[in-house]
């Protein structure tokens, strides 16, 4: 499948700007996975600017997303932002991510010359003019918004037997490990682009595994934060009571430092009521963070019998203990009944937030209805490797007030909750942890997502509790993360367990794309 991809031209062309001629280091830190603090260090020292940083990450994607597809628009103005940090950073301005080129996934509203499309061709025109607010957050704390990312169309929630990363709009991300392979999704080109350094560091969305598997195969930290930490105003909606946004980096620390500045209340969202009351300082909770004493009860039933995942799990679980951790095997899994009203809840919201969304763009596209007709209509793009049948189950829902949707909700989201907490006040623990995923299945055109394993992701998603991954390791070259679940609010805890772990050894390996 020959994959689509929308650059802007102008900011490459820019890259042949005379302003900056050496940009080396910056292309080294940028390659050698250097973590924010140490690149705010340099820059300051004035190794290099920011201005070479964006030039770095924007030469990359040019040499590499034609394998990749992972981006799918550039924002021309990237390399004016990297200027504009760098005179603030000369005018003695600090930031704890000043100049920072990061991507973000396309279904999030961004006040750049990109539309927000959700991969789709319905929305290739969707120019909102407007920024989400924590994207808001960043671009004032000095961020360089690089580009959109591709994503498995309307985040994998349009049709069944869907593919992962693949978009009518953008074609399939590829996995940087094996191209052959699926980056997971629906965060894919977050995952693909962040993975192979097209930048620093990118925002990904989840409903239910779609930071977290995307940032396992994808050999990344992903945090998936508490629903209501993050605000989803401004981004194209699944569920009000699932959907958030996450930072996917290729440390615990980058992830930590974009958390502190993403989070908090806003007044739109009425989920984030209670985030300024419950947001940290995650990157000063994580000092001195340590593994000694923590309770860490395993899930066998959530982790499933691959041999090879449970081999690279065990080997991990022995690195664990031997650093003091208390590892505690939970012989009765209560949770598997948590899914149950999972998908009535989802088909619900998601025609209800969607509706509202469209209504509040330029788009041609009102409501869910135009879309399934915009898709019958060009079938031959967008409905040529699966359907729609998820748009059509949400489109005969009738109203958050339907009965069947409140029974749906008290049987999935609330005892969801309840039953993880019982878990955490039972067994005394810090943390559930297993392996986030399995390894990459190959992508499939044919039969659609072929993965037949298990995954961390259901309980945490459905509950809205905070779920943390971290790389553990690869199985024959394609990467495996460990998954850290929390109490809700908990990812000062979670944090810092995942980087007292990645400080036992750092498992990334970053994907050789030549």
């Amino acid at each position: 499948m020959k994959t689509k991809i929308i650059l802007i031209a102008s900011s490459f062309a820019l890259l042949a700007s005379p302003a900056f001629a050496d940009i080396n280091k910056a292309r080294q830190a940028l390659i050698n996975e250097m973590p924010i603090p140490e690149l705010e260090t340099e820059m300051d020292n004035g190794a290099f600017t920011s201005y070479e940083l964006t030039q770095a990450s924007l030469e990359r994607i040019k040499k590499y997303n034609g394998k990749l597809g992972a981006v799918l628009t550039i924002n021309p103005d990237a390399l004016n932002a990297a200027k504009a940090a760098d005179i603030a950073r000369k005018n003695g301005v600090k930031s704890p991510m000043l100049g920072i080129p990061i991507l973000v996934k396309d279904n999030v509203d961004t006040l750049d010359k990109m539309p927000t499309t959700a991969g789709s061709l319905a929305l290739k025109d969707n120019f909102t003019g407007r920024d989400n607010p924590a994207v808001a957050k960043l671009r004032a704390a000095g961020v360089i918004i690089l580009g959109k990312t591709n994503l498995s169309e309307w985040a994998n929630m349009r049709g069944d037997n869907s593919i992962s990363g693949w978009s009518g709009l953008g074609g399939q991300t590829h996995n940087p490990y094996d191209l052959k392979r699926t980056t997971c999704g629906s965060s894919a080109g977050t995952g693909a682009g962040v993975a192979a350094s097209f930048a620093i560091i990118g925002i990904g969305s989840e409903t239910d595994g779609s930071i977290i598997c995307p940032s396992n195969m994808n050999g990344l930290v992903g945090l998936k934060p508490t629903v209501g930490l993050v605000s989803r105003t401004h981004v194209i909606p699944i569920s009000s009571t699932q959907d958030t946004l996450g930072a996917m980096g290729r440390n615990v620390i980058d992830v930590a430092i974009m958390t502190n500045i993403m989070a908090g209340t806003d007044p739109l969202d009425s989920a984030t009521i209670d985030a300024d009351s419950h947001k940290k300082d995650y990157v000063a909770a994580m000092k001195g963070a340590s593994l000694v004493g923590k309770r860490l009860g395993i899930l066998r039933d959530n982790i499933g019998d691959n041999p090879k995942t449970n081999a690279a799990f065990n080997q991990t679980a022995e690195k664990l203990k031997a650093a003091g951790a208390i590892l505690i095997e939970i012989p009765t899994n209560r949770l598997p009944q948590v899914n149950e009203g999972e998908s009535v809840v989802l088909h619900y919201e998601l025609k209800d937030g969607l509706n509202k969304y469209l209504a509040s763009t330029n788009s041609k596209m009102r409501t869910l209805k135009d879309l399934i007709d915009f898709n019958n209509a060009n079938a031959d793009k967008e409905l040529q490797f699966f359907g729609q049948e998820d748009f059509i189950k949400a489109e005969a829902t009738n109203g958050l007030d339907a009965p069947e949707y409140l029974h749906a909700v008290n049987r999935s989201h609330d005892l969801a909750g309840a039953n993880l907490n019982i878990l955490f006040a039972t067994y005394k623990l810090d943390a559930l942890i297993g392996p986030s995923y399995g390894p990459a299945w190959l992508i499939d055109e044919i039969y659609g997502d072929q993965y037949n394993g298990k995954s961390m992701s259901g309980m945490a998603a459905v509950a809205g509790f905070p779920h943390l991954t971290v790389p553990m390791g690869q199985v024959q070259g394609m990467p495996l993360g460990l998954s850290f679940i929390g109490k809700k609010w908990d990812e000062a805890g979670i944090l810092s367990l995942g980087i007292a772990f990645e400080n036992l050894g750092k498992m990334r390996k970053a994907p050789k794309l030549d």
